[in-house]
């Protein structure tokens, strides 16, 4: 029989997985382009705009979206929270696979989206971005007030100590206990997760050595994002109250927001009563309660702003 707090973390994972399944359905008709086109334009130009984005943004650097047609989620089902913290089988095949897979994400540069939102910073259009990503494309592309609600790959956290490392260094210790294991591995970069992961057999999985913590020698290492199942930290969150509460407006580019950490935003903005546009490639939740939906190419309509 279950004791209360495994029946807790079970029912946590089980709500991690109905969250990371949830299909983003039409709720709204998009609106005709110029309409949408000369929306988006009117916010830009009055500034203090909150920019919100998603995995849509960076697809252009090589990193794959979730839920789009061809998105990571059709063929990958993220591990949750309470699958890395006690299971260490879960662990040993999430590093194997994050091993190989940060290769092609340590890579990725940052594409015109990115330098255009760097750009609007500077001409004082946008307050700030608050980003779903956690591949540190925006901050490598120069734009300075950045909120990544769910982390950065970048940062490898002990979870029993807290003691933190930067990527670069982890990489080069888990190269050392690895030789010869790169090299036995062959992937596609496309079949690359946005969370790092990729596709390995199990015989690789097993083969994979894990380092300890520098700090406490705990093996309970993870990367300093925030999985399915897992609470948003406080601080961020108090960062990102505080770029809404200087906004007079929400844009969101290449998101669903399908989990609840974005789609609150949308509906703070609402509740305040003030203009919301969203451009996607799909579809967006609570995209009826928008004042303009775009839906193209992201890469098209920036062409089309100013």
């Amino acid at each position: 029989m279950s004791t209360p707090e495994e029946l807790s973390i079970q029912m946590a994972h089980h709500s991690a997985i109905r969250s990371m399944q949830r299909i983003v359905q039409e709720q709204a008709e998009a609106d005709p382009e110029p309409v949408a086109r000369d929306g988006v334009q009117s916010l830009l130009d009055a500034g203090k705009v909150l920019v919100v984005t998603g995995a849509g943004v960076s697809t252009d650097s090589g990193i794959p979206d979730y839920r789009g047609p061809n998105g990571s989620l059709q063929r990958h089902r993220p591990m949750t929270y309470q699958e890395f913290r006690y299971r260490p089988e879960a662990r040993q095949r999430y590093w194997a696979r994050g091993f190989v897979g940060w290769r092609h994400m340590d890579k990725a540069k940052p594409n015109d989206i990115h330098r255009r939102l760097v750009q609007w910073e500077r001409e004082g259009r946008i307050s700030g971005i608050i980003t779903q990503n956690v591949d540190g494309l925006h901050q490598q592309a120069g734009s300075r007030r950045v909120v990544p609600v769910h982390g950065d790959l970048s940062i490898v956290r002990c979870l029993d100590c807290g003691y933190s490392e930067n990527r670069q260094q982890f990489d080069a210790r888990l190269q050392a206990a690895n030789v010869g294991y790169l090299e036995a591995v062959e992937i596609d970069p496309s079949a690359v997760n946005p969370d790092g992961d990729v596709e390995l057999p199990q015989y690789l999985v097993d083969r994979f050595v894990m380092v300890h913590c520098m700090n406490c020698g705990s093996e309970v290492l993870k990367p300093d994002v925030v999985y399915f199942g897992e609470s948003v930290p406080a601080e961020r969150k108090e960062a990102m109250h505080a770029l809404e509460s200087e906004s007079s407006s929400l844009l969101v580019l290449g998101s669903s927001l399908a989990v609840m950490s974005g789609y609150r935003i949308l509906l703070d903005f609402v509740k305040r009563g003030l203009p919301v546009a969203l451009v996607t490639n799909g579809h967006v939740r609570g995209e009826e309660k928008a004042t303009w939906r775009w839906r193209v190419p992201l890469d098209h309509a920036l062409s089309q702003l100013r």
